[in-house]
């Protein structure tokens, strides 16, 4: 029985990710009948408070990127990034790590990715270098963040077995950032330096590759202080980038 019921749910993730977009979504939902009319599995109790915070989530960043402070957000992590652009291997986890943190989701930290690439490409740098681990850092810290669904879930598992809430904090925010850095270090060593891949040259002297320099995002008016309106990211009053106008901050 074990057998065919992984088989189902490796079967549904297979033609959810050959569907596609809310296909995933019915393929899980497929799973989901297939598991409790067809092989009898006992259905639990619908998760509401992992719900609502979810629910709450994206409510809240959907208000700070309408505001302008996710525009806000990246042009903050992009200065930051260019402080030491030569060890932009380090930093761009770190950002995207606590950018998840703070946010409770994953999304928050991937408007960041086109400035790390940017930023590494300007400096001889493999974008391959930085990029993976600052796309694997968020959903490392969505298992530290305090205000993340599974965090929230974990610590109701853990509670009647002694483990607090803070304690469980305590143990998954250390961790995940030291597991973050020492990845780091290792794709820090990844590849040849741009200087010395013959692709990437015979890309760059044929203009299939452009670098170009640091300009500023556009933002709203409002966008810096958006985290008033949004106290839970007050402590980083961040945002997104959407879209690719570019400007002054001066209009701010």
């Amino acid at each position: 029985m074990l057998v065919m019921e992984l088989f189902v749910v490796l079967l549904a993730i297979y033609l959810g990710s050959r569907l596609g977009s809310i296909g995933i979504g019915f393929a899980g939902g497929l799973r989901v009948l297939v598991l409790t009319l067809g092989l009898h599995i006992k259905p639990g109790a619908i998760p509401f408070d992992v719900i609502e915070i979810i629910m709450a989530v994206i409510a809240a960043i959907a208000a700070m990127q309408v505001a302008g402070g996710m525009d806000y957000l990246v042009s903050l992590a992009e200065k930051l990034l260019r402080r030491q652009p030569k060890y932009v291997t380090f930093p761009a986890p770190l950002v995207t790590y606590f950018m998840t943190l703070l946010a409770g989701t994953g999304h928050t930290a991937f408007s960041t990715l086109p400035v790390i690439a940017e930023v590494a490409k300007e400096q001889g740098i493999r974008p391959s270098r930085p990029l993976p681990i600052a796309v694997v850092a968020p959903h490392v810290a969505i298992t530290a963040s305090p205000i993340s669904a599974a965090v929230v879930f974990a610590a109701g598992i853990l509670e009647p077995h002694g483990v607090s809430y803070l304690l469980l904090l305590g143990i998954c925010i250390p961790t995940t950032l030291a597991a973050v850095l020492l990845t780091a270090v290792v794709t820090n060593f990844l590849g040849k330096e741009l200087k010395d891949d013959e692709v990437y040259q015979q890309r760059l002297k044929n203009g299939e590759v452009s670098v170009r320099a640091a300009s500023a995002l556009e933002i709203k008016p409002g966008g810096k202080t958006v985290g008033a309106a949004v106290p839970v990211w007050d402590c980083c009053r961040c945002g997104l980038r959407h879209g690719n106008q570019r400007h002054s901050e001066a209009d701010c």
